[in-house]
């Protein structure tokens, strides 16, 4: 696996790896928040300067990391890779060459949460609904 820029062909991409990764992990997001979601997602890939591609052997994009400000708002990965070492080694370059140093969480995602704490961030406050108020309790974990 190797990190890399993301290219704008392959924002479509990133987009169904978000997708993917979402249906895997956040059990809690209806299909309805999908919809809603997904366009959102997709519009956003080119407004964040700080995003890198994780790539297979074959070069295939595998999973992303998007960093706004310090605060990573974005680290996905096709669910086939879990557990293989690729969002430790996303997020080991957010640190090094987007220096990030929060993160924002759903709580109804254990295994994030677990994650980002696993790598040093520790809880420093809590919000009861997400960006888009929806009411998805988000932690806010820093360095």
């Amino acid at each position: 696996m190797e990190i890399s820029d993301i290219r704008p062909d392959e924002y479509d991409r990133a987009a169904e790896l978000w997708e993917a990764s979402v249906r895997a992990t956040h059990a809690f997001v209806t299909e309805a928040d999908l919809d809603v979601f997904r366009p959102l997602v997709r519009a956003a890939f080119p407004e964040i300067a700080q995003l890198a591609g994780l790539r297979g052997d074959d070069g295939l994009l595998i999973g992303f990391i998007g960093v706004a400000d310090g605060n990573v708002e974005m680290l996905f990965l096709d669910p086939a890779y879990r557990g293989r070492g690729g969002g430790s080694l996303l997020l080991k370059h957010a640190f090094t060459h987007f220096a990030a140093t929060s993160v924002d969480v759903n709580e109804q995602n254990p295994l994030a949460v677990g994650f980002y704490e696993h790598h040093g961030f520790r809880l420093v406050s809590r919000s009861t609904h997400d960006t888009t108020g929806k009411p998805y309790p988000i932690l806010h974990l820093k360095l």
